[in-house]
């Protein structure tokens, strides 16, 4: 036998026993909730496509966890953590996680859709083609992330902490941006139709290609500090510089997620 299939086989039965642990202890809260987990729940290794969907997963913690696919409709997960983990293609729609913490966590393709996501810590996070449409996302901190492709239509960005995030690509139609702090964010090619910018701070933030003629609540003050190009569109009677150099590059195509680490013995 390989040592490949011998560390497939380990983390296999890292999650299985994880899992076993957590339904077991959850056995003794079946009288308040059948649907509970206890809370500070951790979960390590891999559990690809697990149903967890309704859980009360309140504070667990996902440390290298690798759960792409799983379902997690409408779970509590207020104030979990992802921190290395995986959960590419999973589905948190209507899930609450507020407050939760996302720090280099991996959520490509993952749908968002009508999440609460306010106070929600996402440094460096990777969101590429995820859909937050309708997503309650204000007030959070998300410095740095991968937003790219992201269908983020009627999304709510408002106070949220985005300097330096990537936006290419996306799509986010009546989306909020009121008070957001996106100073040098890349907003190349993503379409803006009915998304409210009042209050919000670009300036260093990149506007080639993008489309922000139907906008509201964008004044000139706001675009001095921003750049543009021929393709970028914006409501009539304002202007803005054009960007040095020419136009970045547009972002690559996001690579598959990294298997998880192994689990320590």
């Amino acid at each position: 036998m390989s040592v490949s299939t011998l560390l497939s086989r380990a983390i296999l039965a890292f999650a299985v026993a994880s899992l076993a642990a957590v339904a077991l202890a959850g056995s003794a809260s079946a009288r308040e909730d059948e649907r509970d987990v206890p809370r500070l729940v951790s979960f390590g290794g891999a559990c690809a496509n697990c149903a967890l969907s309704g859980r009360k997963l309140v504070g667990a913690r996902f440390m290298g966890a690798n759960f792409s696919g799983a379902q997690l409709v409408g779970s509590d997960l207020r104030g979990a953590s992802f921190v290395g983990s995986t959960f590419a293609g999973a589905d948190l729609t209507r899930a609450d996680l507020r407050g939760a913490s996302m720090t280099g966590a991996n959520f490509m393709l993952a749908n968002f859709t009508d999440a609460a996501m306010a106070g929600l810590e996402a440094h460096a996070a990777r969101f590429m083609h995820a859909n937050l449409t309708r997503a309650d996302l204000q007030s959070t901190e998300m410095p740095g992330a991968d937003l790219t492709y992201v269908d983020g239509r009627g999304a709510k960005f408002a106070h949220a902490e985005m300097a330096g995030a990537n936006l290419a690509g996306g799509r986010f139609d009546r989306a909020s941006f009121v008070d957001a702090e996106m100073t040098g964010a890349n907003l190349t090619g993503s379409g803006f139709s009915g998304a409210d910018f009042k209050g919000a701070e670009l300036t260093g933030a990149t506007l080639t290609g993008a489309d922000l003629a139907e906008a509201r609540n964008l004044t000139q003050a706001e675009l001095e500090g921003a750049c543009a190009d021929g393709a970028t569109r914006l409501p009539a009677g304002l202007s803005v510089r054009r960007c040095r150099g020419g136009p970045p590059r547009p972002p690559s195509p996001p690579k598959p997620p990294a298997s998880p680490a192994p689990p320590a013995r």
